[in-house]
């Protein structure tokens, strides 16, 4: 049997009056894992990998809003494990400390340089950051004179404001941010004022109700298809604590005095924006009843518009819990609420008209709705969608929105150009939500001095950036749509061989880019006339990578669809070797064949590798097909009929194009995968024999546990009970002959994937003579974000592909001929 790192669990709070720090001590305390499983201790991969590893994350450039300066901000690459397994509380879908109201797992920011963005030989400005606590969150002020960085302590996450011109930094005044449930939701006024969530100062003691009787639950002959959430309430005492540590003040923030003052009164806000030029603002809050079978996303939650100093003007809707609601449904009544970024200040909101649900008929699914102030008088409606919206954005004109709507049967998109004043609406463009070679692009944004992010218009015209994906890679592109005649002149398009996208038009027309090319990593330039500045000369931090060599590689499977993996080489290849591969895939539902066949990618993308990615295994000597794509094609309603043929056929193209190439043996290809690639994976090893071993991480693998749809599966279990079971490998475990790797994380916080999943899979193989392996991860989620789980991952997947497929540079050998045996080397040991 394997040895299994003890799980990590919550202790609820004890019963009886405890004062408000034992409470919170004890309620977040951890519990021992059970009797008799000692945790194995971390294991480091080979020393090509470690430095790999340990290369430090790039800083990310952050232009200001006014572009005229700019924030190179480094961030921490890993979060170090005692900061994982710091105490924590899991309710209603959050994951907070309670001690600070902080998310558990921050992006803590280590440096911060600050220096004129258009002049490359301007001195940088080092921001001091005062020693102690987790800094993170940098943000820019609407009008980059001054930023905003939080820190998170033991007992509080603060609040501090920097000036861009000298990079000095002050605290914000009696302010302990409240990022439980929303986090870092800053509602801009101005430029110097905005309204955040904050603790209560007299929230009293934490609640500490007994638990005298059992959690009980009823239905009363009303259908709510509910998918399966992680960290849901379980009973009274968690209703409780949620709702005090959920509990937020409103707080308005001047970030030049350092001054701050409450308005209003605390509540269950998941939202504040402001509404134009910060005349009034917009909230959501929740309030009860509660559930214990949704998250609070779906809570009941009260809308309201206020004035600046807090005060209720009107309550805009009451929307029910989402409970009942049909999938792919929407509440019935008013839903998804959006300021004006304007100085109309006018609100908008979104209505069904088919009792959001979508198994109804109707001429028109939703409506767009409008209310001006003084917010006292009857919305108007703007616009009706015969399909289910989507998004709204407003133009920098102040008179226009861009309304999209999806169909979902078809999978098709569609954008209007939407006159704000009720007018006829105009289609601009309509594609498949798959869409990529034709894809118009997105609306180029930008930032206006309220705060509020508009689509950028040049002259009337709208301008849309994209990937500008091609046969050939990816060229991003900056485009310019005529309003007037849906006319399209492009106005930068990236070169082949390099990847370039636009960051920001300047008022003169100069372009800000960030280039980057295979091995030199993002930088800003500026274009001028044809002329090219480099702004920033951020170094590669891994030039040993440029050993590696990669192709983009496209081909067919037998029914005709196209199919394409990157081809990644390790360094120490030689000519006329066959390698050992890894294929790493997930697979993407698609309603057409022609739209599957899209390429993705660019070859001039800088070559960097995440901790957990299975590119690091090239420094181990192994071939690695990545992102090799697994389309399924067919009709949205019943695609998945044929998951297992699909996949099964995108499989074997796969295997056999890779033994076209010359560098890899076909009788030593693993596969694997993240997640859904997971299910892909262990689905292959139980229905086909095309690989010598697998590696999943993170999946699910029993599909009646996840019984009211997955991925874009809308059916119920009991709509398609034959679908759900051939598609659940747990059922054909006794068919899993080939070596399995199981890999998950002990606190998987993502819908279906929960840990039981591998545990099941694993115990199933056990009881039936298969050869497997099962690592669980300590206080990781769904992804793997400590430097320990990243060495321990990419040792567990070299160590196993080394026992199933061989050392690739012990084995190492000429082009084998078609009698060569494969090599017989046991999987690592499980003891």
């Amino acid at each position: 049997m394997s040895s299994r790192v003890p799980s990590v669990g919550l202790i609820r709070p004890p019963v009886g009056a405890l004062a408000a720090l034992a409470v919170i001590t004890l309620l977040t305390t951890t519990l021992p894992g059970p009797a008799g499983a000692a945790p194995s201790p971390y294991k480091q991969p080979s020393a090509a990998i470690r430095e790999l590893l340990d290369t430090p994350a790039l800083p990310r450039l952050l232009p200001s809003p006014d572009r005229q300066s700019l924030a190179l901000v480094e961030q921490r690459r890993y979060t170090p494990l005692e900061e994982l397994a710091r105490p924590g509380l899991r309710l209603a879908g959050a994951r907070f400390d309670p001690r600070n109201a902080s998310q558990q797992n921050l992006v803590a920011v280590q440096r911060v340089r600050l220096r004129s963005l258009l002049d490359p030989e301007a001195a940088e400005r080092d921001v001091e950051l005062p020693v102690g606590g987790t800094w993170h969150n940098f943000v820019w002020a609407p009008d980059g004179q001054r930023f905003l960085l939080s820190r998170r302590t033991d007992t509080a996450d603060e609040l501090w404001a920097g000036a861009t011109s000298n990079g000095q930094l002050w605290r914000i005044y009696n302010v302990r941010l409240n990022n439980a449930i929303d986090p870092d939701d800053i509602a801009w006024l101005n430029p110097r004022e905005a309204v955040v969530l904050t603790v209560p100062d007299d929230r009293g003691p934490v609640p500490n109700r007994p638990q005298t009787g059992p959690a009980i639950q009823e239905t009363h002959g009303k259908a709510s298809p509910e998918r399966t959430y992680p960290d849901l309430l379980r009973n009274p005492r968690d209703e409780d604590l949620f709702e005090y540590f959920a509990r937020s003040q409103l707080t308005l923030i001047d970030i030049a005095s350092g001054q701050s003052r409450d308005i209003g009164t605390p509540g269950l806000f998941t939202s504040v924006s402001s509404v134009g030029n910060g005349q009034a603002l917009l909230t959501e809050r929740l309030v009860r009843p509660f559930s214990y079978a949704l998250t609070f996303d779906d809570f009941p939650t009260v809308v309201e518009v206020r004035q600046r100093d807090g005060k209720v003007l009107r309550e805009l809707a009451k929307m029910p819990l989402k409970q009942g609601v049909a999938i792919d449904g929407a509440l019935p009544g008013p839903r998804v609420f959006y300021p004006s970024p304007t100085k109309d200040a006018a609100i908008y909101w979104v209505e069904a008209l088919d009792g959001g649900n979508p198994a109804n008929r109707a001429a028109f699914r939703d409506r767009v709705m409008r209310l001006d102030p003084p917010y006292t008088g009857e919305p108007s409606e703007v616009q009706r969608m015969p399909y289910r919206f989507t998004r709204l954005r407003f133009l920098d004109d102040g008179v226009h929105g861009l309304l999209t709507e999806e169909d979902r049967n078809r999978g098709w998109s569609r954008t209007y150009l939407l006159p704000l004043n009720g007018r006829q609406s105009r289609p601009l463009f309509e594609h498949s939500v798959r869409e990529r070679y034709r894809h118009p692009g997105f609306p180029f944004m930008r930032t206006l001095p309220n705060g509020h992010q508009v689509a950028q218009t040049l002259n009337g015209d709208l301008l849309l950036s994209g990937q500008g994906a091609s046969p050939k890679g990816d060229r991003p592109f900056l485009d310019k749509l005529s309003l007037r005649d849906l006319s399209v002149q492009r106005l930068f398009q990236s070169a082949e061989g390099v990847y370039e996208q636009p960051v920001a038009l300047l008022e003169d027309r100069r372009l800000v880019t960030q280039r980057e090319t295979e091995h030199e990593p993002p930088n800003l330039s500026l274009r001028e006339n044809g002329k090219v500045t480099p702004l920033t000369r951020i170094k590669d931090p891994a030039p040993q990578l440029k050993a590696v060599r990669r192709e983009l590689v496209s081909f067919k499977r037998s029914d005709g669809v196209e199919l394409s993996f990157w081809m990644y080489l390790p360094p120490d290849l030689k000519e006329g070797e066959k390698r050992p591969a890894l294929v790493w895939a997930y697979p993407l539902e698609f309603n057409d064949a022609a739209i599957a066949g899209q390429l993705s990618g660019s070859p001039g993308r800088y070559m960097s590798f995440s901790g957990i990615s299975p590119l690091n295994l090239l420094m181990d000597g192994y071939v690695v097909l990545m992102d090799a794509t697994m389309p399924v094609v067919g009709d949205s309603r019943n695609m998945n009929d044929s998951f297992i043929e699909q996949v099964t056929s995108n499989a074997r193209a796969i295997v056999d194009k890779a033994e076209d190439l010359g560098v890899v043996d076909p009788r030593r290809v693993a596969i694997g995968g993240h997640s859904y690639g997971a299910f892909m994976a262990v689905n292959l090893l139980a229905h086909t024999k095309l690989f010598r071993c697998g590696i999943a991480r993170s999946g699910a693998y029993n599909r009646t546990l996840t019984p009211f749809g997955f991925q874009s599966e809308r059916r119920s279990l009991w709509d398609a009970k034959d679908v759900y079971l051939k598609l659940s490998p747990f059922l054909f475990a006794n068919q899993i002959k080939d070596p399995l790797l199981l890999i998950h994380g002990e606190a998987d916080n993502n819908s279906g994937t929960f840990p039981m999943q591998s545990e099941r899979l694993y115990q199933a193989l056990a009881g039936l003579g298969g050869t497997a392996r099962y690592v669980l991860l300590p206080f990781e989620a769904h992804g793997y974000t400590s430097r320990e789980s990243a060495g321990q991952v990419q040792w567990e997947m070299s160590q196993w592909l080394k026992g199933c497929v061989g050392d690739p540079r012990a084995e190492a050998r000429p082009r084998a001929s078609p009698g060569s045996a494969p090599p017989t080397t046991a999987p690592p040991s499980s003891q």
